[in-house]
């Protein structure tokens, strides 16, 4: 089953499609409605802005394709600003509403009181951290926990239902660095720049792309974003 790499041009696509390569997986780059539909499992990358993300997906009408295809069951991954999207807004530069498929909050680091006390931990948080196993899945098969993986980002998720919590990862606070609802798997760290690790968590994915898992349920949800909407 192939892989589809989704280009709204906001993502590392090579690297992510060079990281499913090396693995042995078959990963196609792809940018319209029909080639969204037509997925057999998608991947969703991400880095810049959350407003810019929805924007550029809404011009090029790949909304709504996302929506049923994550409703229809697909394999979903979305790494770094491919899973904040999912949550119902994000406070960057205002407030702006995301996907909704996820309840909750997409936050910035040093929001709180606590963190006057930690000056020396710096935004964005950079480099390589450790993540705490608290739902294990397919996706982390053969990952150890407190296993070391690349994060890139100011802002963090805050999901209303802990139960959808894969991971997390402690910086000043202890935060969500991953989710798993049926067949989503979204995560804040970036798999493709994560080595061995990493290619791990892909090749996970890409064997759970050969097998159908239960359908995230949308029923009712329309994309309620300030944008033209598809």
């Amino acid at each position: 089953m192939a892989v589809s790499i989704i280009d709204y041009g906001m993502g590392n696509l090579r690297s992510v499609q060079k990281g499913f390569e090396k693995i042995g997986a078959q990963a196609k780059i792809i940018n319209t409605p029909q080639q969204v539909a037509d997925a057999e499992a998608i991947v969703l990358p991400g880095v810049g802005a959350f407003k810019n993300c929805l924007e550029n997906l809404d011009s090029l009408k790949l909304i709504t394709p996302v929506l049923k295809s994550i409703e229809s069951g697909k394999p979903f991954l979305g790494i770094c600003l491919g899973l904040q999207i999912l949550f119902t807004e994000s406070k960057e530069f205002g407030s702006t509403p995301g996907l909704d498929i996820i309840k909750g909050k997409v936050i910035r680091f040093k929001t709180d009181t606590s963190w006057k006390h930690k000056p020396h931990l710096k935004i964005p948080h950079m480099g390589w951290n450790s993540i705490s196993i608290k739902k294990d899945g397919p996706y982390l098969s053969g990952i150890e926990n407190e296993t070391y993986l690349y994060f890139v980002h100011s802002y963090y998720v805050k999901p209303e239902d802990e139960e959808v919590i894969s991971t997390t990862t402690k910086y000043g606070i202890e935060f969500v660095s991953s989710i798993l609802k049926d067949n989503i798997f979204a995560c804040q760290f970036h798999p493709e720049k994560s080595q061995k690790a990493g290619l791990k968590i892909l090749e996970n994915f890409s064997a759970a792309a050969g097998q159908k898992t239960g359908a995230t349920n949308l029923e009712g949800k329309n994309y309620n974003g300030h944008y033209s909407g598809n």
